[in-house]
């Protein structure tokens, strides 16, 4: 179940294709999906080994870790949620 959750949130994210760049006192990256959607995000250590992730300017953050097997970039879970970033 948590996979299905996982495709479906990646299928969502999928169209974000607006990146607007953090501000210099704001440490999020901010993109825009072509559905709208919201989401935030930024590195947590300068390994880039985590990532925390927020959705449409909620307030709660997802905790994300470097996992093995995106194609290309790199592929943030948490087993419900993922966020892969190709720069």
């Amino acid at each position: 179940m948590r996979r299905v959750i996982a495709l479906g949130v990646l299928a969502v994210l999928g169209g974000c294709s607006s990146l607007s760049t953090s501000q210099h006192n704001d440490p999020w990256n901010r993109w825009v999906c072509d559905s709208n959607a919201e989401v935030n995000w930024r590195y947590i250590d300068s390994a880039k080994k985590e990532v925390d992730v927020r959705l449409n300017q909620s307030d709660q953050v997802f905790r994300l870790k470097a996992e093995p097997g995106a194609a290309s970039g790199t592929l943030y879970s948490n087993n419900v949620l993922a966020f892969v970033n190709k720069g």
